[in-house]
């Protein structure tokens, strides 16, 4: 079965960073897409980012492009998640989501706090 673990989250003041980290328990097949999403309190889970394996394409919600940044260790079977410029309204639980041939999986979430 496979497992994401999320990590990394924590309390961060505005303008700070945070790197988030997403260790998946199976290997990651290269056409597999892996992201993160969020949700904050009362709202829908979004999407925040994702890379595609076979071609290490990327892709950002407008909200965070220029400021996060998405990368994957193959040979660790990992994704992370570079966070800069963080907002007070970017709290939320972040959460690891790995699409496969075989199903979607997600992971228990990290939680970020960012304060004013």
């Amino acid at each position: 079965q496979v497992q994401l673990v999320e990590s990394g989250g924590g309390l961060v003041q505005a303008g700070g960073s945070l790197t988030l980290s997403c260790a998946v328990s199976a290997r990651i097949y290269s056409s597999n897409v892996i992201g993160w999403f969020r949700q904050a309190p009362g709202k829908e889970r979004e999407f925040v980012a994702s890379i595609r394996y076979n071609a290490g394409r990327t892709y950002y919600a407008d909200s965070v492009k220029g400021r996060f940044t998405i990368s994957a260790d193959r040979s660790k079977n990992a994704v992370y998640l570079q966070m800069n410029s963080l907002k007070p309204e970017e709290t939320a639980v972040y959460y690891c989501h790995l699409v496969t041939l075989g199903g979607n999986y997600w992971g228990q979430g990290t939680q970020v706090t960012v304060s004013s």
